[in-house]
């Protein structure tokens, strides 16, 4: 029972000490410092005989009823400026910042702060925006609108160093000065402004009408190539079509054409036949024609005139020819245009050569169908040209054959002209009898015979004659008279 009692005491003395230990311990959080007062303390770094202890981030034991013990906060505070401000130009201005700031962190600003706020924490902060709005008032009225404004980090670091010394007299150190905005009731800096911002106005305008230009003319350029494009497609389009058109036009030609070609043939065929008929029958007449004199010279013409009529027909053939080539030509020309214009009819950059393609068609048709006529007319011309030729050749060779068989033919008539001298004759004495009836007829024949003579010299000058004339002819452009005239005209002589 002694034991139990002595442990009881045991139990409630420690208690008992554990209670008063509890009471007597104090411990200081680490945003925070314990001011312990009620006794001489010596803190390193500080002055003897301050009178207060500082204990901060540790515990202590305290004296209850001997030394009291109180807590200076070392949290941030905050306050902001509102300051009015004159510059050195006279010119008011506002400027508003925020101060961040605390208690320091050594014992010596831990002490200086708690002579002065530690009854008075809550108006820290307006003690503070007092020390900064004096000394910001002082700054900016030294400095010039340009010089706040184009540098503030300036004006803020004159401004820390000018409340650093009473900041630290506080206890108080200050992490951030921030000067927010600066205001001008009197639009100084809006109007100091103003030129920049026109001129920035004005670039930025420039800019713009220079970027909207060179978007356009990109525009543009994406929409000619765009056109470029669209018209080559239309163009190789338009050409394969035509090329597809031309192609069944052909096809459809084929027929017609093939006929042509097979008529063309026959023609030419035809027509070498009747060269080759022609030149036997003229390597015939050569070898065959012995006759005498009189009737070489009609031979010679017959001979030309079948020449002549072998040519003509040879050129007409050839003319026929050349026509129908020229038509079947211009037919299919025409057909292809017609089919290149038909197909291009809807596109318009391909109408025009469509209507110069037929109109070159029609025109090629057209030349085509006038030089055929004119080489028909041409050929027929030569082949009269070379049977006149023919025949005058063969009144220079037979001369006295055809005066021959032209008095031949006319004797008679002759005779009868020569002896009309008689016809006026009433009576008539005849001396010698028979002798002179035989004188008178022989006188007749020989007047006969003179007019033989006469009329083969008056043909020999007519050809003297008329070779100069020829000549000239062939110099003047006259064409002498034909052969057929000249021996009428002979004839009537």
């Amino acid at each position: 029972m002694v034991i139990g009692v002595v442990a009881g005491a045991v139990v409630l003395a420690l208690l008992v000490i554990v209670g008063v230990f509890k009471l007597m311990w104090r411990v200081a959080e680490p945003n925070e410092a314990l001011i312990i007062s009620g006794s001489n303390h010596r803190t390193e770094g500080l002055e003897e005989g301050m009178g207060f202890r500082i204990v901060t981030g540790r515990g202590t034991l305290v004296l209850p009823g001997v030394q009291a013990v109180r807590k200076l906060s070392l949290d941030l505070n905050e306050t902001e400026l509102h300051v009015d401000c004159v510059t050195h130009q006279g010119i008011p201005l506002k400027v508003r910042g925020v101060v961040i700031f605390k208690v320091g962190d050594d014992f010596v600003s831990i002490a200086n702060a708690a002579r002065r706020f530690l009854d008075q924490q809550k108006l820290m902060s307006e003690r503070v925006h007092n020390v900064f709005a004096g000394h910001l008032r002082s700054i900016v009225g030294g400095l010039t609108v340009e010089d706040m404004i184009r540098d503030r980090e300036k004006l803020t670091g004159q401004t820390r160093a000018a409340c650093g010394t009473e900041m630290e007299k506080l206890g108080l150190i200050v992490d951030s000065l921030q000067i927010h905005e600066i205001e001008d009731p009197t639009g100084y800096i809006r109007n100091l402004a103003a030129p920049h911002a026109a001129a920035v106005q004005r670039d930025a305008r420039i800019a713009q009408a220079e970027a909207n230009r060179l978007a356009t003319e990109a525009e543009q350029q994406s929409f000619a190539r765009m056109a470029e494009a669209t018209r080559d497609s239309e163009i190789l389009q338009a050409g394969y079509q035509a090329e597809r058109d031309k192609a069944a036009a052909k096809a459809r030609q084929a027929g017609p054409l093939a006929d042509a070609a097979a008529r063309q043939e026959v023609v030419v065929q035809e027509t070498r036949v009747a060269e080759l008929e022609a030149h036997r029958r003229e390597q015939q007449l050569q070898a065959d024609v012995r006759k005498p004199a009189d009737a070489k010279a009609y031979e010679k013409r017959t001979l030309a005139e079948a020449e002549r009529d072998a040519r003509i027909s040879a050129a007409q053939a050839n003319a026929k020819e050349t026509e129908l080539a020229a038509a079947a030509e211009a037919t299919r020309v025409k057909t292809a245009a017609a089919a290149e214009a038909e197909a291009t009819k809807t596109r318009g950059a391909a109408a025009a050569e469509a209507t110069r393609a037929t109109g070159e068609a029609e025109a090629a048709a057209a030349q085509a169908k006038g030089l055929a006529e004119a080489e028909a007319t041409r050929a027929q011309g030569l082949a009269e040209a070379e049977a006149i030729k023919a025949r005058a050749a063969a009144l220079a060779d037979n001369q006295e054959a055809v005066v021959a068989q032209q008095l031949a033919e006319k004797w008679p008539e002759i005779v009868q002209a020569g002896a009309s001298a008689f016809g006026n004759v009433d009576n008539m004495v005849l001396l010698n009898g028979a002798d002179g009836m035989a004188d008178m007829f022989a006188k007749a024949l020989t007047m006969g015979g003179t007019g033989l003579g006469l009329a083969r010299q008056l043909l020999s000058s007519m050809n003297q004659n008329a070779a100069p004339a020829a000549g000239t002819a062939g110099l003047n452009g006259f064409v002498p008279p034909r052969p057929e005239k000249v021996a009428v005209e002979q004839d009537e002589g």
